[in-house]
């Protein structure tokens, strides 16, 4: 009897720890099982542009930039929508509409609707609105409309980053005119930030075949980086002799 009531009282004991045990376990596969799902529907989602910061944009912002793209090449219907649904948008979500566009590479109605918001009550200029839809124009080599925002920032008494003049002068060499990305640079040396590397090194390279702008260049740069070597390739690489 002892025996018995003993292995009785050893199962009544047992078995919660062996529930437990097989709670921890069914745990651990749900998990594993939640994971794989996961893993799946990542996968599997469609790659469409708006799926990537979805969570950061708002309905309203989702069904303005979905609209903005369908009228796009219908002026009027252009005009009617922004009108009828971009102005009753608020401040963030205004913003969010401009990032994502610019994301998505659609600069031409980026640049709308940042006039849009030069127009609000609420702005006030800010370089990096600026920033990142000037670059998003210069990586499209659509350097007019950059230069447009350019004088626009300018005249706001705003002086953009090294990254932005970067891309302003990448873009202007890649579209064949070296002077312009040489009054950029002009620029730049004016700026109270203080110099960095990058922009000389963008035109140190891209003014190889103009050897009298590329000197010039080169002579701020030993000045104001004088212990950073600069690559010099022979000069009958270019027909310079």
């Amino acid at each position: 009897m002892c025996l018995s009531k003993m292995a009785a009282m050893a199962a009544i004991v047992s078995a919660p720890l062996l529930s437990q045990r097989q709670m921890f376990l069914g745990g651990v596969r749900r998990t594993q099982m939640a994971q794989q799902f996961v893993r799946f529907t990542h996968d599997g989602r469609p790659r469409g542009s708006l799926w990537r910061g979805k969570k950061m944009i708002g309905k309203e912002a989702l069904f303005v930039i979905l609209g903005l793209k369908k009228f796009k090449e219908d002026d009027e219907k252009l005009e009617k929508f922004v009108k009828n649904h971009v102005l009753r948008l608020l401040k963030m979500d205004m913003v969010a509409v401009l990032n994502e566009l610019e994301r998505q590479q659609e600069v031409s109605l980026a640049i709308k609707i940042f006039r849009v918001i030069q127009k609000q009550d609420w702005y006030k200029p800010d370089v990096y609105l600026y920033k990142d839809l000037i670059i998003a124009l210069a990586r499209s080599r659509k350097m007019e409309e950059a230069m447009e925002l350019w004088e626009s920032m300018r005249k706001e008494d705003l002086f953009p980053d090294s990254q932005t003049y970067t891309e302003v002068i990448r873009g202007f060499l890649r579209y064949g005119s070296p002077a312009d990305a040489m009054n950029i640079y002009e620029d730049m040396k004016k700026s109270p930030e203080p110099p960095e590397e990058l922009p000389f090194r963008i035109l140190l390279k891209g003014l190889l075949p103009h050897p009298l702008l590329r000197n010039r260049v080169k002579q701020d740069f030993e000045e104001i980086f004088p212990d950073r070597h600069i690559y010099d390739p022979p000069e009958e690489i270019f027909g310079l002799r």
